[in-house]
């Protein structure tokens, strides 16, 4: 019997369409006001991994025709005084978008600092406003990475409407804000996480499965139901993802390859959103 092959959702493609056309708005917007949409990102101490994470997106920026501007924080920084430094930038008006690279350290409160930044500057999605705005199906920006997930799904044609939609994992920038956007969509949602008991057999049932839990391999291709939609948005070490890309290759219908699927369209959206944000706060201003 011949051996069913899952068709990959290339995100590098589309998140590369994607940035062409935010590139030719920011260059429109900068000949229509002689302003350059500008992007902020904050880092806190100096983990290898976020280092390198932000210099990548300040290079995706500058092809984009995003200036960026970069504060760095020593590690010791306190909540107030990182508090401080993202209200100086939602003050700003040079600065249109405003990304914190996270995780920020144990001792700083996340939240507060993620609520300094302004709505209207929150490109990142991280504010409990643009969570609000996700859940109500209103104006604002969403979670890149949920948001991204949306459109590689548009992308490929899934309709989700009646659609049995599994989400592993709860984190709030991506577990939860992705399953509200897929109810927005009229899927039925089921959160799944460490407590969930039985977790194959709730997978097992999943038309649109999203494996966002953060552990390599956790999800075998022996619990993906035929014909099931697969997005893949963990990354861990070893370019592998939180699915058992392999096995359940044979058993899904369309599914994200890890690197080269979900991670390219957070990028994307991340760029797509500043541009959006500067045309806006320059429309008012």
């Amino acid at each position: 019997m011949e051996t069913q092959q899952a068709r990959l959702m290339d995100g590098t493609d589309l998140a590369r369409r994607i940035t062409e056309t935010g590139a030719a708005a920011a260059e429109q917007l900068r000949e229509r006001t002689g302003v350059s949409p500008c992007l902020a990102t904050v880092l806190v101490g100096e983990d290898p991994a976020s280092v390198t994470y932000v210099r990548m997106k300040q290079a995706r920026c500058a092809k984009a025709g995003i200036r960026s501007r970069h504060v760095a924080l020593p590690a010791s920084v306190s909540t107030g005084g990182l508090v401080e430094a993202v209200t100086a930038l939602s003050e700003d008006p040079g600065v249109h978008g405003i990304l914190l690279q996270h995780p920020v350290g144990a001792h700083i409160d996340e939240r507060a600092a993620f609520e300094a930044i302004a709505p209207e500057k929150d490109v990142d999605g991280v504010t409990m406003r643009s969570f609000a705005a996700m859940g109500f199906g209103l104006p604002g920006f969403v979670s890149c990475t949920p948001g991204g997930i949306m459109r590689l799904l548009d992308e490929y044609g899934v309709d989700l409407a009646g659609k049995h939609a599994v989400v592993v994992g709860r984190s709030p920038i991506l577990g939860k804000p992705v399953g509200m956007l897929l109810l927005g969509r009229d899927a039925t949602v089921t959160y799944c996480h460490s407590r969930t008991v039985d977790l194959p057999s709730v997978v097992r049932e999943a038309d649109v499965l999203v494996a966002a839990v953060g552990r390599p391999r956790f999800i075998g291709g022996a619990d993906i139901k035929r014909g099931a939609v697969v997005i893949d948005a963990g990354y861990n070490p070893g370019n592998v993802g939180d699915v058992d890309f392999g096995s359940a290759r044979r058993r899904a219908s369309l599914i994200t390859p890890v690197p080269g699927g979900v991670g390219p369209m957070t990028v994307a959206v991340l760029l797509a959103q500043t541009v959006e944000a500067a045309e806006r706060q320059l429309a008012r201003s």
